[in-house]
């Protein structure tokens, strides 16, 4: 071997070497259990080795690691580590899988946690799962695959989608139903046709080959996300709580089996390497880091692992994601009785000639790893082989405290597991706020001209109803299969996607939602109001507000006006959850989503769990019954800092984002959840980007009918403002009078707006714009920019 960790040849597509594949063995027989599937280099850096060398030099900063942590692992070992060993700590190490920029700031989110009995699994482990009831109990989570996704889009995307299913999977949940939140650079700029259209087929591709429904999310549009989408994933599940798995690994004499597809080059450093770095223009040379995915692989291994969660055949389970063999055997290990033995020969592979360093680093989808009684051995593997999915015993659970790995009988890995899954680097980084915010904060909207005329009006409102964020997003999620399964029941463009589980009549309800520009206005503000508008999503359709995952997007944690604006976003996110009582129970943080020493928006990005007792009593958001009354609930004020009116129309952000008010979110969910629950709601929508007049326009086009309101007073504030804390209802006339009640005693502010019913949008003496106007331009756009 030579005297470094070797680079690793790869072509394009990231498996140069497809034409040396070893034959597979029998999945799931003894042959493929101890088969040695790799070809012996010439020298093995081994733990003797090593202790011997002390002053080898290793490329520990071309793997990412600072000249401090380098030498706190040597600190840690008591001699230089294995070109092995130092795979395992430079992945684990990553900021992608230590969190060691953010871990000091994320704790808030368990030092707040508000009180709930709902709560059955919180942060730390694979997702969070709540209880919903009857039995059931349901588990989500949301991570990122954005920088991947520049890289490679189709692939980046479709294992971003194949990545956060198998965390569910792992958790001992049947996955249900997938979610996407994209964000793309402006449509004309010059590679935003390539990414768009890679991530929105790999999304497709890879969810619809599994099977599962894609039920909501986002598509946005803007230029701090040009050569940095943002693609976050996410997925839910449903179990018993009885049945919930752990990543763990108890019982010495228990055994590793690695089971699901072969480990190959591709991915190699992929999520771990590209997730803690910056882009730069050698990013598209680092395609061969970024995963490639086999749907039908992971739907055979997902249906594999229902059978053997059915039959109680594992005690611990770990899906292997980013930093593959060498995240699944320190996390399992550290979290169970302390050790493992590993023999990295019989590591199926797709390749021959890779070597231990590379099987380690390697971030090949569609792999398992689980810990399994020694008596149970033969029936796990009868029923992979049943589902044809390979599996092999790689290893034994130890209570050495040390993960030991052999290569060819060499000890080539003997470190204490924690130290590498457990107690990696954690920095306080310097922060402050960004030179620029006060300047930025004090250039508000209001020197902007507003419309003048009742034309300028009209144009306004079909400016927006055409603007890339708010124009109609068929264009994408046409490509998504919504309905496979046959449980949803609201899906995009409704507020929340609504599915049904179990049996009877009991559902959940999912939202996602984010805005980068309010986030950058105030960071502390901007993360309660993506937390809130996704509440009121939820609530909208008449589910209880339960619980809260996360994807936290932002520039590089070195960068302290970046770090600052994260500390606030995430004490922003704490504080919002301890007010509103939903807790955090997983999710993920994206750093470095800069180009250069440019940064991203920062985008905190929040998904919140909804539980319906009735799915039949759901809301939807279209008018769709003439002569139903229109009330608006909320409070409306002039605020346009960070609106989608300044940016479509100038090009303008700058001022405050609208006023958080919390109380005022939880009594309005309290008034739609109500509403619903009694049957008096017909229609619901909330107000959000775009303000009252995208959401009515929204609600008409999806039901077909037009509506007529009455504005006295400002109809430029009453349309296009963004305050929080509102929704418009539709109500049979004789259900208006009970739905006024409600909201009175909520103290929530009510008034009619006007009816359902015609075909065209009219406010009163002002302006009148026929449905059809607005289909063409709404549906329009994206075709129109896109082709």
């Amino acid at each position: 071997m030579s005297e470094q960790v070797p680079n690793i040849p790869v072509n394009e597509q990231g498996d140069e070497r497809s034409e040396e594949r070893v034959e597979p063995a029998v999945a799931g027989s003894a042959e493929a259990a101890t088969e040695p599937t790799a070809v012996r280099p010439v020298e093995v850096d081994t733990v003797d080795r090593a202790a011997g060398t002390p002053e080898l030099p290793l490329p520990y900063a071309e793997l990412g690691m600072k000249d401090d942590e380098y030498a706190r692992v040597r600190e840690i070992l008591g001699r230089r580590p294995t070109s092995a060993e130092l795979a395992i700590y430079s992945v684990m190490w990553s900021e992608h899988c230590s969190y060691k920029s953010s871990r000091v700031h994320l704790r808030q989110f368990a030092d707040k946690a508000p009180k709930t009995d709902a709560l059955l699994v919180g942060m730390g482990e694979n997702a969070g799962v709540v209880d919903v009831g009857n039995g059931w109990a349901v588990t989500f989570k949301i991570e990122s695959h954005n920088h991947p996704s520049y890289v490679e889009p189709y692939q980046g995307a479709a294992t971003g989608v194949g990545g956060i299913v198998r965390d569910i999977l792992s958790m001992g949940a049947r996955p249900v139903a997938v979610m996407d939140s994209l964000r793309f650079g402006p449509p004309d700029a010059p590679d935003t046709r390539r990414v768009l259209d890679g991530v929105v087929r790999g999304v497709g591709g890879y969810g619809n080959c599994l099977g599962l429904p894609n039920i909501g999310g986002e598509v946005v549009f803007d230029a701090c996300y040009s050569a940095n989408p943002l693609v976050n994933a996410l997925c839910v599940g449903v179990l018993k709580p009885e049945d919930i798995k752990r990543a763990i690994a108890p019982g010495p004499g228990n055994k590793v089996i690695l089971f699901g597809a072969r480990t190959g080059p591709d991915g190699i450093g992929g999520a771990s390497v590209l997730a803690s770095a910056t882009f730069d223009e050698e990013s598209q040379q680092k395609r061969p880091s970024v995963q490639v995915g086999d749907p039908f692989m992971e739907k055979l291994l997902t249906e594999c692992c229902m059978e053997i969660f059915a039959e109680d055949l594992v005690v611990g389970i770990q899906d292997l994601g980013a930093a593959g063999v060498s995240c699944a055997t320190t996390e399992l290990s550290a979290a169970g009785t302390g050790g493992m033995d590993v023999d990295l020969n019989k590591v199926p592979l797709r390749d021959p000639t890779l070597r231990p360093e590379e099987i380690l680093m390697s971030e090949s989808q569609e792999r398992m790893m689980a810990v399994v009684e020694p008596a149970k051995v033969e029936r796990f593997l009868e029923v992979c082989a049943k589902w044809d999915v390979l599996a092999t015993v790689i290893g034994e659970v130890t209570d050495t405290g040390r993960l030991r790995m052999t290569w060819h009988g060499a000890t080539i890995v003997d470190i204490p597991p924690g130290t590498a899954a457990d107690e990696g680097p954690v920095y306080e980084r310097p922060y402050e706020p960004p030179a620029d915010l006060g300047q930025l904060q004090a250039d508000g909207p209001g020197r902007l001209p507003r419309p003048a005329t009742a034309d300028d009006l009209r144009n306004t409102v079909l400016w927006l109803v055409g603007s890339p964020n708010l124009a109609d997003k068929t264009f994408v999620t046409s490509q998504y299969d919504r309905f496979v399964l046959g449980n949803t029941v609201l899906a995009t463009p409704e507020d929340a996607g609504v599915i049904r589980i179990g049996d009877g009549p009991q559902g959940i309800a999912l939202a996602t939602d984010g805005n980068g520009r309010y986030a950058r206005l105030d960071p502390y503000a901007g993360a309660q109001l993506a937390l809130s508008e996704a509440y009121r999503n939820v609530a909208t359709t008449g589910a209880r507000p339960l619980a809260v995952t996360n994807c936290l997007n932002f520039g590089s944690p070195e960068d302290p006006e970046v770090m600052w604006q994260f500390a606030r976003a995430v004490e922003g996110l704490a504080d919002g959850c301890q007010a509103l009582g939903v807790p955090v129970t997983g999710g993920n943080v994206s750093f470095y989503n800069q180009t250069g020493s440019t940064p991203i928006n920062p985008t905190p990005v929040i998904g919140v769990l909804g539980v319906h007792d009735d799915v039949n009593r759901r809301v939807p958001m279209s008018f769709n019954v003439e002569g139903t009354t229109l009330l608006l609930l909320g409070e409306t004020r002039p605020e346009f800092g960070g609106s989608e009116w300044a940016h479509v129309v100038f090009q303008h952000l700058g001022g405050l984002p609208p006023r958080v008010d919390l109380a005022a979110e939880a009594a309005l969910a309290s008034v739609l959840v109500a509403g619903a629950h009694e049957g008096v709601l017909n229609a619901a929508h909330d107000l959000s980007d775009g303000g009252l007049s995208q959401s009515l326009v929204e609600s008409c086009l999806r039901g077909g009918l037009g509506c007529v309101i009455n504005l006295p007073d400002d109809p430029f504030t009453e349309l296009f403002s963004e305050s929080v804390a509102r929704a418009v209802v539709a109500v049979y006339p004789e259900h208006e009078e009970r739905v006024t009640a409600l909201a009175e005693a909520a103290g929530v502010p009510v008034r009619r707006l006007g009816t359902v019913g015609g075909d065209a949008f009219e406010v009163e003496g002002v302006f009148s714009i026929p449905l059809s106007e607005l289909r063409e331009v709404h549906q329009g756009a994206l075709p129109a920019l896109f082709g």
